[in-house]
């Protein structure tokens, strides 16, 4: 086992996945307090396109002989990869295509597993790692003094410390990994936004305290009026009251306007990762125990029926 740091690099149609820079930006600071190497190991395909932005790593691994994404072929690739360099951690997004490698790479090399991990640091040469648990109500710190693999939760680390400018030595990794049956057919695109919430500046997030999608029409005002755009949790887009493309948290998409309020939003851990970076947070909440006080710079403890239709009136007369 080395004191090396390997990154999984997350990508699609050729675009870095955010949290991959999270993850380099963290490996960079895990790999200098172990005093080892960080590798950043990218499948499937223009490697040589995404060098250029991957200068935090040392190395570069570009593991060829793989197309579109095959959960078993890249996951028998990247217990191959972690085999040969015998890194003392494995940081990978737990996403959806993370999902399919993390617990996998773990049983077929026997290295422990952490998932849903939101932190990570080296304490007295130990790698301490904080895992969310419960659904966010608890948290775990595991100590690990040996190799292992960590999940880590999009959101969790600041992806500008992993951008940057370099000149990463680029190994090359031939892969005879076996997808076991499966094969790519189709990559099914979703259907354009009429919005792109995560370019917006100003977002008003309802959540399920608005009840039903004909109370909606309340709060899309109160966005327009301060010339923002409406976006949800995820209890509004499950319902079907709002299309997938406004949902914010981590099934969703993170945002990180100048302000974001949020209208009858309890504040799971799911959302709150999704928007947690907002320049402002301003909650309204009738529970005044609800999580989302927690993250938020202002609040007010009363019922959106009463405060947002006043509040708009206001901005309108302003």
């Amino acid at each position: 086992m080395s004191s090396d740091v390997l990154v999984f690099i997350e990508h699609l149609n050729g675009k870095i996945a955010d949290v991959s820079f999270e993850l380099l930006g963290k490996g960079r600071e895990l790999a200098d307090a172990l005093g080892g190497k960080l590798d950043a190991v990218v499948m499937g395909g223009a490697c040589d396109q995404m060098v250029a932005q991957l200068g935090k790593a040392d190395r570069v691994v570009c593991v060829s002989g793989l197309g579109e994404f095959n959960p078993d072929a890249y996951r028998n690739a990247l217990a191959d990869v972690v085999a040969k360099r015998e890194p003392r951690a494995t940081l990978i997004p737990y996403t959806s295509m993370g999902m399919e490698l993390a617990s996998g790479v773990s049983a077929a090399r026997e290295i422990p597993l952490v998932s849903f991990v939101n932190n990570i640091a080296v304490e007295n040469g130990q790698l301490v790692s904080t895992a969310s648990v419960f659904g966010g109500k608890m948290f775990a710190e595991v100590e690990s003094d040996g190799a292992v693999i960590l999940a880590v939760l999009a959101g969790s680390f600041n992806g500008d410390a992993g951008r940057g400018e370099g000149a990463p030595v680029v190994e090359e990794m031939q892969t005879a990994a076996d997808g076991a049956g499966i094969a790519f057919k189709q990559m099914i695109q979703p259907e354009a936004a009429d919005v792109d919430i995560t370019k917006q500046e100003i977002l008003v997030s309802v959540g399920r305290g608005i009840q039903s999608a004909d109370n909606l029409e309340l709060v899309e005002e109160l966005a327009n009026a301060l010339g923002g755009a409406l976006s949800s949790s995820r209890p509004v887009v499950d319902n079907g009251w709002l299309p997938k493309a406004r949902q914010v948290g981590k099934s969703g998409v993170s945002v990180k306007p100048k302000l974001y309020l949020a209208v009858g939003i309890s504040g799971a851990p799911e959302h709150i990762e999704g928007m947690k970076d907002a320049g402002t947070i301003i909650a309204i909440n009738t529970d005044a125990n609800a999580p989302i006080f927690d993250v938020a710079d202002y609040g007010v403890t009363a019922d959106l029926f009463d405060v947002v239709p006043a509040l708009t009136e206001k901005i309108k007369s302003a």
